[in-house]
């Protein structure tokens, strides 16, 4: 006797929970084969339009639930029931796993690797809570169910949550599904169309997470890690793959970033310039060159790609992060690993440099920075107007 996969009784015990004793998928020459028995009436059956695999499943539910309704509401056979089924289907498709894959190839800018990390493991919850005894009717049900795996305030529940929104809004405007499904506009007071900006820290914060570093050889480790992200404005997988050139006089990051766009495009390896960090006597001098020239170590940033989540749950336990993170918060503005790198950009355009100058040392297109630095470059605009009001001159901003 042949056993069942695993995923096909799964389906099978979804039928029977979400649709009623009496309806059976069978497999049929490689297909799947919907059956139905009533009680003093000849048993039915047809094939369904889907293959007998794993992949087909949860889409093959959805429908046989649509055939059933048809069925409910009296007047028709089986195959009635179908052909009601397919008109309500084509007006209102909940076709997931066929929207899954479209919303994929809409997704182009995103990366296979980014897909499986960022999209897939909130699908795959997602999917499984559709096919679960008490299935969501509608999009606010379905986030509360997918995310709950994920605890609340953290950053992996933030990117899950973007991706499955994005992945709603899209089903709703683009594949004609039903407006129930719209996600909603906050999920437990997480809001999910709100973009926080990521704020810029200022020379004062950064030498106060300096020096509040622990006295110890990890603590310097991580001293040095801020450092070297305040001063070249790295992105924290860039600590990986610093290396010095021409006898050491040269700093450069060899990291090579997936980039938006053609599939498999990627940022090139950039020299490294640095913008120093000033106190209340100018300039700091960390001497940094020469540290990552001598070896100096770094503290562990965990596997390939997670060095951000790594230095994120460094700080986050640190009372003087928590202390700055109130402060950009009274600001309307969230205080993220990447602040280091946004300090630099805030800083370079405060000091003159032009957006091309600076998009090229942090290692980004112009059209890239233009998106997400812009801000920066008007950031003295007040003291631009007091000047032009006749006010005290100030140093303003270079800008476009």
């Amino acid at each position: 006797m042949t056993t069942s996969p695993d995923w096909a009784t799964q389906l099978r015990k979804a039928v029977r929970v979400q649709v009623g004793r009496g309806w059976l998928v069978m497999p049929d020459c490689g297909r799947m084969r919907l059956q139905l028995r009533v009680e003093g009436l000849k048993t039915q059956s047809m094939n369904l339009p889907y293959a007998w695999e794993e992949a087909n499943w949860v889409d093959a539910l959805q429908h046989i639930k649509v055939i059933a309704k048809a069925y409910a509401s009296g007047g028709v056979d089986l195959r009635g029931a179908a052909k009601l089924a397919a008109v309500v289907r084509s007006d209102h498709s909940t076709d997931w796993d066929e929207a899954a894959d479209a919303y994929r190839q809409h997704k182009q800018r995103v990366s296979d690797r980014t897909w499986r990390a960022k999209y897939t493991p909130v699908f795959e919850a997602a999917f499984k809570a559709l096919a679960s005894k008490k299935a969501p009717t509608n999009g606010t049900d379905l986030c509360d169910m997918a995310l709950a795996q994920w605890a609340p305030g953290t950053r992996q529940r933030q990117i899950m949550r973007q991706s499955l929104s994005g992945f709603l809004r899209y089903c709703v405007e683009r594949r004609k599904f039903k407006s129930c499904w719209l996600p909603p506009s906050s999920v437990d007071g997480e809001y999910v169309n709100e973009k926080r900006i990521g704020y810029p820290l200022t020379d004062a914060q950064v030498l106060r997470l300096i020096e509040a570093m622990p006295d110890s050889k990890a603590g310097d480790r991580w001293r040095f890690a801020l450092q070297l992200m305040a001063v070249y404005g790295l992105r924290p997988e860039d600590l990986r793959y610093l290396v010095t050139r021409n006898g050491g006089t040269e700093l450069w990051s060899t990291y090579c970033k997936s980039k938006g766009g053609k599939k498999g495009a990627r940022t090139a390896e950039r020299r490294l310039y640095p913008l120093l960090v000033n106190d209340v006597d100018g300039p700091v001098d960390w001497s940094l060159l020469q540290r990552v020239h001598l070896g100096e170590e770094l503290p562990p940033l965990g596997q390939p790609g997670k060095a951000g989540e790594a230095i994120r749950t460094f700080l986050k336990r640190q009372p003087t992060w928590q202390s700055i993170a109130a402060e950009a918060a009274a600001e309307g503005q969230e205080l993220v690993p990447y602040s280091f790198r946004h300090r630099y950009s805030a800083t370079g355009h405060g000091r003159g440099l032009q957006p091309k100058q600076m998009a090229d040392a942090m290692g980004h297109s112009l059209e890239v920075h233009m998106g997400n630095y812009a801000r920066f470059m008007t950031r003295d605009l007040a003291s631009a107007f007091d000047v032009a009001n006749g006010g005290t001159p100030a140093l303003v901003s270079v800008g476009v």
